[in-house]
C-alpha cells in the first residue's frame, strides 16, 4: 500500500518495497500537485496489485544518464566515442529533456524533441562554442542513438516499462557523396607539392587506403622497407595504432583506456592532449603490403629523418614516428588539413579534404581487381565487407555496363554464337627481351577475347 504526505509545499507518495537483495526499503516520490500524487498512489497500488510494478531509482533523464554513462559507457564506448557522446549529452540533451521525468517521456515526446532539435543552434564537440548554425539531421540522428541505448538500458534495470525512442520517427537524412581526385590530379597535384611532409603523407594515404590518425600515429617498428623486403614485393607497413587529440577530462574519466603513448602538453591549461592509441576496432589493425616506388620515398624519408635526429641530438625527442614534428613531437591533424588548404588554394586545385585521398584509393583498388570488396576490406580496414559495398557500390557501375554490353552483344546480336575476330598476329619476342614468353602468350590470348580486350579498354579510360 502507498499513502500521501505532505512536506512544506510538496506532496510525497510514500511505499515500501524490498531490493535486488531483498533488504526492505522505503521510497518517497515527491509531486508538487497533489491530483499528481493521488494519480501516482493509485498507479503503485493497481500495479503492486497485479505484479508490473517497478520501482524507479532515477526519476528524471538527468538523473538517469550519469548513471547510463558510468555503467555503461565507460566500459563499452572506445575514447572518441565517449567523448562525442558526453559531448551529445551535455550540449542537446541535458539542456533541453534533461529535466523531464522518465515517465512523462513517450514516443510523441521524442519526435516533438527531434524537431525542436532541427532549430536547436549547434554547438562545437570539443569546447561546446555555438556555431551559429542549426543542428543537422546527422546530428539528430547521433542523439536518437544515445537516447535508444540509454532507454533500453533504463527497461534493463527497471527503471521504465519500454523505449520510447523504438518507434520514433528521424528527420530525413540524406548523406552527401565525398568528392575525390583523379588519378590524373592526384599527380598534378604531387608534382606541384613542395611539401616533402605532405607530399608523403599523400602518398601513403592514397597507396594504402590510410585514415589521418593512423597515418600521423605510424611508427618505424611497424615499418618494412628493407632492401631484401622491397625486392621481393613485401614491403609493407602494421598498422596497429592511431594518433589522436582527446579530452583531458574524458581521458581520465576513462583511466586512459585503450591509451598506449600520453604526449606531453604544451600548456598545463590544454584541456585536450595528443595520444596514441589503439584502434577503435580489431578490423584496423592489419598489414598493408606497399607499392615499390611508395615503400622507395619512405627509405629516402627516413634518411633526412635520421640526418635531422643527428644535427639536434638532445633537442630531438625521438618518439620513433615516420610523420614527426620538427623536434620529433606528433604531427597535428590540423597541420595536414592546413598544408593540403594550402597546396589546393595555390594551385587552383579542386576542393577537397584529406579524407577523400582515402576514397579515392579505395575507389582506384575497386576499378583495378575487378571489384574484389575482401581484398579491399583488407587495406582499408572497414569492420565488415557491407560497410565497403555501401560505400563504394558505385564505382562498379561501369562494369555493370559493361556486362549488359555483353550481354547485348553474345544473345542478342549473335544469338548466343561467338562473334568473328579479324586475325590477330602476335608480336615476336626479341630473344633478349626480359618479358616471359608465357606471360606475353597469356596477354595475347586475353586480347583475343572480346569481352576482355573490350574491359581492359575501359579500365584504362578509367584510370
Amino acid at each position: 500500500m502507498a499513502s500521501i504526505v505532505k512536506r512544506n509545499n510538496n506532496f510525497c507518495v510514500v511505499y515500501s518495497y524490498k531490493d535486488a537483495n531483498g533488504t526492505p526499503k522505503q521510497k518517497w516520490e515527491t509531486f508538487t500537485d497533489l491530483s499528481d500524487a493521488k494519480n501516482r498512489k493509485k498507479e503503485v497500488e493497481y500495479k503492486e496489485s497485479v505484479g508490473t510494478f517497478v520501482v524507479p531509482q532515477c526519476k528524471t533523464l538527468n538523473d538517469l544518464l550519469p548513471e547510463y554513462v558510468a555503467l555503461y559507457g565507460k566500459s563499452k564506448w572506445a575514447l572518441s566515442t565517449y567523448q562525442a557522446n558526453t559531448a551529445l549529452i551535455a550540449n542537446y540533451i541535458t539542456p533541453l529533456i534533461g529535466s523531464m521525468k522518465l515517465q512523462d517521456i513517450t514516443t510523441r515526446v521524442i519526435e516533438g524533441y527531434y524537431q525542436r532539435l532541427l532549430k536547436y543552434e549547434a554547438a562545437d564537440p570539443m569546447c561546446g562554442k555555438r556555431k551559429h548554425q542549426f543542428v543537422s539531421p546527422s546530428t539528430v540522428r547521433s542523439v536518437h542513438k544515445i537516447l535508444r541505448s540509454a532507454f533500453e538500458q533504463a527497461v534493463k534495470w527497471e527503471l521504465m516499462e519500454k523505449n520510447p525512442c523504438i518507434y520514433a520517427t528521424l528527420p530525413k537524412y540524406t548523406s552527401k557523396k565525398r568528392d575525390i581526385w583523379t588519378a590524373e590530379t592526384l599527380f598534378r597535384a604531387l608534382k606541384v607539392c613542395d611539401d616533402p611532409k605532405l607530399r608523403l603523407c599523400i602518398n601513403l594515404s592514397f597507396s594504402c587506403s590510410l585514415r589521418l590518425g593512423e597515418l600521423l600515429g605510424l611508427t618505424w617498428d611497424c615499418v618494412d622497407i628493407s632492401p631484401e623486403s622491397i625486392e621481393a614485393g613485401r614491403a609493407s607497413i602494421y598498422i596497429n595504432k592511431e594518433l589522436q587529440r582527446v579530452d583531458v577530462a574524458s581521458l581520465n574519466a576513462l583511466e586512459n583506456k585503450n591509451v598506449i603513448t600520453r604526449f606531453p602538453s604544451l600548456s598545463s591549461r590544454c584541456t585536450t592532449v595528443q595520444v596514441l592509441k589503439s584502434p577503435k576496432t580489431d578490423s584496423s589493425i592489419r598489414t598493408i603490403f606497399l607499392p615499390k616506388t611508395v615503400a622507395e620515398m619512405l627509405v629516402e624519408f627516413k634518411a633526412e629523418q635520421d640526418m635531422t635526429k643527428e644535427a639536434l641530438g638532445a633537442e630531438y625527442t625521438d618518439y620513433n614516428l615516420v610523420v614527426a614534428g620538427p623536434l620529433g613531437m606528433p604531427t597535428e591533424q590540423s597541420t595536414i588539413n592546413g598544408a593540403l588548404k594550402r597546396l589546393i588554394e595555390k594551385n587552383n586545385l579542386p576542393k577537397v579534404v584529406f579524407h577523400s585521398f582515402r576514397h579515392s584509393s579505395i575507389t582506384y583498388k575497386l576499378k583495378l581487381n575487378g571489384g574484389d570488396i575482401k581484398a579491399v576490406q583488407g587495406d582499408s580496414g572497414h569492420a565488415q565487407a557491407s560497410m565497403v559495398t555501401e560505400q563504394y557500390a558505385h564505382i562498379l557501375d561501369d562494369d555493370r555496363r559493361l556486362n549488359a554490353q555483353r550481354f547485348d552483344d553474345f544473345f542478342y546480336r549473335h544469338q548466343g554464337a561467338e562473334p568473328e575476330m579479324p586475325h590477330q598476329t602476335a608480336q615476336p619476342i626479341p630473344e633478349n627481351s626480359a618479358v616471359d614468353a608465357d606471360a606475353a602468350a597469356a596477354l595475347t590470348k586475353l586480347l583475343a577475347n572480346p569481352s576482355m580486350a573490350e574491359l581492359i579498354k575501359n579500365l584504362a579510360k578509367n584510370l
